[in-house]
């Protein structure tokens, strides 16, 4: 091969010359075919419309190192220095392009292998609860568990009158809660969970369905969620039934809650939170609103009931609820709410039921070894029924103060020109708990509502540490009367006065509890409570009662 022999004509085509050989084993190497691995023998991959762009990127190169091979034995010109750049500058501009092609496919292959092969898998165990997770925290599986084991007694007077039934309430034990499934999150931005329930009020179940559900959490601040599962609908109904402070919620916010919510319900549920205000310093706003679209609860084989009863058709409900949540740093933080209920469609039983439109309100006096429901307004041929609830809250460091208020209204079915007026009740609670050991109940803002208390120390007699221990107090008031007439007084027919009654029975509670916390995991509960049923029958004659019973309950959870 010959040289330009002197000056810049020299230089340059000895640089152009070993551009040209570097470039040529770059383009080589990325012209190289790499092995695949083929899934399906007998059918080929397709083809990469990319591959074709390369070819011809290829072949242009291999023209542009023609041309520069005959440029370089050229002698020196003007022509032909200016000829050799150009070309240069050309074969530098197609080498980078081919380079950009081979690595958006290499890049494409990798994401393909990725997903062929996941990242690797880490186990955990926060807290006793076993968890599963992919290295880029996109999928996880956490197993959980809750389990609660109750025994009590209930204190009967011997000498109650002839008409009243519940004479001899069961003492004894029972798994009130036994639950198992899994949770966790998929894709990032999904979240779900399909739990098992096998315990019961009173006797335990066979096994149904308590949660299986979707939610997807990429619309911030909001989340969408699919399924069966407890909506949100009240401050004592959004606590866990492993953070409450007494064995059972108060009577008149579980009346409420299963309305159109409560447990093991299919629903479609858009709940959102965020923040107002200065955050950690001075007073600020937490937020919280939900709403959702109702219908049945999951029906199943049970304890309850045996086989539920298949509806006509399904009820139809919505429900909704806003909280505002002040708070200053962290010496306290209140809770203001409202919350609401409307059934549009009741459950068809039938053309030959009565009712056929059945709703009924009815509640066990917050302790459920025995199953027996002492208030009780029957079913009640509805159009529809609608509930309204108002929310208060409040905590300073390890003080806790929380009520609710509730009216009930059905809107009967109208049927013939003497048909009763539209009933409604109503029912409150308040409750406090002081957790002896200094700890607080932290606020749950993505559900709006109070928390177990984070504790400071677990149980380790080895170390001098006892847990946490935290005292509590109810008064409920459940009221399911609706025109009495008053004691001795019969229910007269239509249209006398008060032909309309509704006696449902007038539930009072007062309770105190004591909780044991032995770690995040294990929990133990001892609760007392005074139960004052005033219920009159058709007759006007009383079948409530005054009685004392105290409860006692181990849990463990994770």
């Amino acid at each position: 091969m010959n040289l330009p022999t002197k000056g810049p004509a020299r230089r340059l085509a000895g640089g152009a010359l070993i551009g040209l050989l570097l470039s040529s084993a770059a383009t080589a190497a990325l012209a190289a075919p790499k092995a695949h691995k083929h899934t399906h023998k007998t059918k080929e991959a397709a083809a990469d419309p990319r591959d074709a762009k390369m070819a011809a990127m290829q072949a242009q190169l291999d023209e542009m190192r023609a041309q520069m091979a005959q440029l370089v034995q050229m002698k020196s010109s003007d022509q032909g220095e200016t000829k050799v750049v150009a070309l240069q500058q050309q074969l530098d501009t197609v080498n980078a392009q081919l380079a950009d092609v081979k690595a958006a496919q290499t890049a494409d292959a990798s994401d393909i292998i990725t997903l062929k092969a996941p990242p690797p898998v880490t186990v955990s165990l926060p807290n006793g609860k076993p968890a599963l997770a992919s290295a880029d925290g996109r999928f996880t599986a956490n197993i959980r568990a809750i389990v609660m084991f109750d025994a009590g007694k209930y204190f009967q007077k011997s000498n109650l009158a002839p008409q009243v039934t519940n004479r001899d309430l069961n003492d004894g034990t029972n798994f009130r809660r036994a639950r198992f499934g899994i949770d966790g999150k998929l894709f990032k931005d999904f979240d779900y969970a399909l739990i098992y329930e096998f315990g019961g009020s009173g006797a335990e179940d066979t096994g149904h369905i308590q949660e299986a559900w979707v939610q997807y959490t990429g619309w911030k601040p909001w989340r969408l969620r699919v399924g069966a599962f407890e909506p949100n609908i009240g401050l004592s109904a959004a606590v866990s039934t492993s953070q409450m402070i007494m064995m059972e919620r108060p009577a008149p916010a579980e009346v409420a809650r299963n309305v159109a919510a409560g447990d093991s319900r299919s629903g479609v549920q858009l709940t959102g939170n965020g923040l107002w205000g200065e955050g950690d310093s001075g007073i600020a706003t937490r937020w919280f609103a939900s709403g959702a679209l109702t219908g049945n609860t999951v029906s199943t084989l049970n304890s309850t009931g045996g086989f539920a009863v298949q509806p006509q058709d399904e009820q139809t409900g919505i429900i909704g609820r806003f909280a505002l949540a002040p708070f200053d740093s962290t010496n306290w933080q209140a809770h203001v709410a409202v919350n609401a209920q409307y059934v549009t469609q009741p459950n068809d039983s039938g053309v030959a039921a009565n009712p056929r439109y059945p709703i009924q309100l009815r509640d066990r006096p917050e302790l459920r070894l025995d199953g027996t429901r002492l208030v009780d307004t029957g079913a009640i041929d509805a159009k529809t029924a609608s509930v309204y609830g108002a929310e208060f809250g409040f905590t300073s460091h390890q003080f806790m103060l929380e009520s609710e208020y509730f009216e009930y209204q059905i809107n009967r079915r109208i049927t013939t020109a003497a048909t009763p007026s539209d009933p409604h009740f109503h029912g409150w609670y308040v409750q406090g708990a002081w957790v002896l050991t200094g700890e607080n109940r932290p606020y749950n803002p993505a559900e709006a509502r109070f928390d177990a208390p984070k504790m400071n120390y677990n149980f380790n007699p080895a170390a001098g540490t006892w847990g946490a221990f935290e005292l509590a107090a109810r008064y409920s008031d459940l009221d399911l009367n609706y025109h009495d007439c008053g004691a001795g007084k019969a229910i007269p027919a239509a249209p006398a006065p008060c032909f309309d009654a509704v006696r449902g029975g007038d539930q009072k509670i007062s309770s105190i509890g004591l909780n044991w916390y032995l770690n995040p995991d294990i929990r133990l509960m001892l609760d007392y409570l005074h139960v004052d049923v005033n219920r009159f029958n058709a007759a006007g004659l009383q079948v409530g009662q005054t009685y004392n019973a105290v409860g006692l309950r181990g849990q463990f959870v994770f």
